[in-house]
């Protein structure tokens, strides 16, 4: 082969570091030349200002600088005109156009919605968690924050003030602890701006979160919902009618009545109710070990109980997050416990609950998988 051929095929082997596709197939390499031990390079950027082009600029540095005979890279960059973004959109989407990928028939994602009867539980935090935690077992994960009004997955992901980079109407989610993330938050002028949208606008704001954006293929996504039983937990089960949920309630008995019409909801509309959590349960002394039970005993149980006996099969009590200064000390510096406390029980616990949701129940006998 010829230096600029093995140039090529070096630039065949750098993929773009937020789309992660290799840089010809999304035609983002114009041109390249060889002169004399030095590569000329024409590399065109999907948008102007790109915050992955100092990142590129390594990765294709040391890719075509291992080729023989290239001792100097030299890379000008250009900027993709509407045409080329387009053919970018229909190359993702496999040539169709906005669409809800978790929803056709050949997905291999579980869509894991995490709903509550009311706010204040944890509901949030314990989403973050659940999603890191299961990233860190090789899952590729992503969360959708679709709590419009109460959105605080970017300060427990440590993504704030961050914005995804759009290419026209499609957008690339954010990464932090390898879990993908969207949230409206990202999309708001001001973080101090109040959102108030009414219930058909709610269900056009989660159709559009989960089609425009580029999740690739995940294995996993966590769908953070608003306390209750409004628009949005309705507007999932619509879109999304494989989505599965999982309860989260606090030990009070009062909460578990609470919780327990959040997976009523559900079941009416026909969504798997696979688990409760119980959050804010018992913790041990850190002098002397003995439990002390803030917030009551018995909730997690509860409701475990009467959603069993409401679908009429087991919805399991996945496990009982202790009460954790961790917790909420890693969600407000926004590393989430299982990675700035991993030893703590409440990490434990969350891992283990982890370990149970990831097992696949269904078959995958007769889905068509995505394999050439």
């Amino acid at each position: 082969m010829s230096t600029l051929e093995l140039i090529h095929a070096a630039l065949a082997t750098v993929q773009d570091p937020e789309l992660h596709r290799a840089l010809p197939d999304l035609g983002m390499v114009k041109s390249v030349a060889h002169n004399g031990g030095k590569a000329e390079l024409e590399i065109l950027l999907t948008i102007t200002g790109c915050p992955m082009k100092d990142r590129l600029t390594t990765d294709i540095e040391k890719a075509v600088l291992a080729v023989d005979g290239v001792s100097e890279v030299s890379i000008t960059f250009g900027v993709m005109d509407e045409e080329q973004r387009a053919n970018i959109k229909k190359l993702l989407r496999n040539g169709r156009e906005s669409f809800i990928s978790f929803a056709q028939a050949d997905s291999l994602t579980r869509v894991i919605g995490v709903a509550s009867g009311k706010g204040g539980v944890g509901k949030s935090s314990l989403t973050a968690n659940l999603a890191v935690a299961s990233a860190q077992k090789g899952l590729r994960v992503g969360i959708l924050d679709a709590d419009v009004y109460g959105h605080s997955i970017p300060r427990l992901m440590g993504l704030i003030g961050q914005r995804p980079t759009a290419i026209d109407q499609m957008f690339i989610p954010l990464e932090s602890f390898g879990v993908k993330t969207v949230s409206m938050e990202m999309f708001k002028p001001e973080r101090s701006d109040a959102i108030a949208y009414r219930g058909p606008l709610l269900h056009r704001v989660l159709e559009q979160l989960l089609s425009d954006a580029y999740w690739g293929d995940l294995d996993l996504l966590f769908i953070d919902l608003p306390p209750g039983t409004g628009d949005l937990a309705i507007s999932l089960g619509q879109l999304v009618p494989t989505s599965e949920i999982v309860v989260v309630t606090t030990p009070q008995i009062a909460a578990a009545e609470v919780a327990e019409r959040a997976g009523r909801i559900a079941h009416q509309i026909h969504q798997r109710v696979i688990g409760v959590i119980e959050n804010m349960s018992a913790y041990p002394c850190a002098k002397c070990g003995e439990l002390t039970s803030l917030f009551g005993e018995g909730g997690g149980e509860e409701t475990s109980k009467r959603l069993s006996q409401l679908v009429g099969s087991d919805v399991p009590l996945l496990g009982k997050v202790p009460f954790s200064p961790e917790l909420r000390e890693g969600g407000d510096g926004g590393s989430p416990v299982v990675i700035s406390a991993p030893a703590s029980p409440s990490a434990q616990v969350i891992n283990e609950i982890v370990g149970k949701l990831i097992v696949r129940e269904k078959s995958l006998l007769g889905v068509r998988l995505g394999l050439a």
